[in-house]
């Protein structure tokens, strides 16, 4: 997985938490892309976006984005951050339902504990976009985008089981169905 390059002279657990970011495996379906990180935040970053794509479709997006400022920020509690977004467009129906925040964040917390990453000071937001068209656009089905936006301190320097968590929310608020440890995905043909 390419993860950018790393600035300058850069601590060894910031090398150390690249590297496990490196040597992470996410579902097939997960197509990463190198992008670069944010330079105003902290003084080292790295950055990946992903798509979930089945039969050429484009199911989900998102972005992973690793935070390090070696002094720490208390905001933080700690010298890393996780900073991440996954966007995907459910059914309409779907959109009407109450719970869908609660949903959304639950999704979050499971993929999270599900690949054993641990992590303090989380935090972040489910929106919901109920897209409706009048007029010239009545034609136009209603559409539902949710959205997870979230970010966390990771506990320790193996910095894989977040990236493989949060590419299981991809995946989950993608719609595709969890997948046990080991078990590869078959391909699904789309209508």
């Amino acid at each position: 997985m390419p993860v950018g390059d790393v600035p300058g002279p850069a601590p060894e657990g910031f090398l150390r938490a690249v590297a496990s970011l490196r040597a992470a495996r996410l579902r097939p379906e997960v197509v990463l892309t190198e992008v670069p990180g944010p330079q105003r935040i902290a003084p080292y970053a790295v950055a990946v976006t992903a798509d979930v794509v089945v039969g050429g479709a484009e199911l989900a997006t998102g972005r992973f984005v690793l935070l390090h400022d070696p002094a720490g920020q208390d905001a933080w509690e700690g010298t890393y951050r996780a900073v991440t977004f996954v966007r995907a467009e459910l059914e309409p129906e779907t959109g009407v339902d109450p719970l869908l925040g609660q949903v959304g964040w639950a999704w979050l917390e499971e993929s999270l504990a599900q690949a054993g990453a641990h992590a303090v000071a989380v935090g972040g937001t489910v929106t919901r976009v109920l897209s409706e068209g009048f007029a010239a656009l009545g034609d136009r089905p209603a559409s539902v985008e949710l959205e997870v936006r979230a970010s966390w301190t990771p506990v320790g320097d193996d910095l894989g089981p977040h990236l493989r968590g949060w590419g299981d929310l991809l995946c989950t608020v993608a719609g595709l169905p969890p997948l046990p440890e080991g078990v590869a995905a078959l391909p699904r043909r789309l209508r």
